[in-house]
């Protein structure tokens, strides 16, 4: 990981150490949030309703968690949901 950014309303981009770049709808990557709150952590079952997340989402604001990960407040008022950086390389890769 090496830097993120905004693009747009609608978009977040991510730049990675080794040059390649991956760009991720807001309210996609906040719909893909695997905390305790929007996943059930012994079942792996969604509890987040993708209804009750509104069409413009998006984030207020960005911090690093360690060297792995960021961690996203969302407009949504959620905020718990870490996301690794492996994993959000899985995801712009899916």
């Amino acid at each position: 990981y090496k830097r993120q950014a905004q693009q747009g309303p609608r978009n977040l981009s991510i730049t990675w150490n080794d040059g390649a770049e991956s760009v991720f709808d807001v309210r996609a990557l906040r719909l893909a949030c695997a905390c305790a709150e929007c996943v059930d952590e012994w079942s792996g079952k969604p509890r987040l309703d993708p209804a009750s997340v509104p069409e413009d989402v998006h984030p207020v604001r960005i911090q690093s968690v360690g060297r792995y990960a960021i961690q996203i407040e969302w407009s949504d008022g959620h905020a718990s949901g870490v996301y690794p950086f492996q994993r959000l390389r899985e995801l712009s890769e899916a």
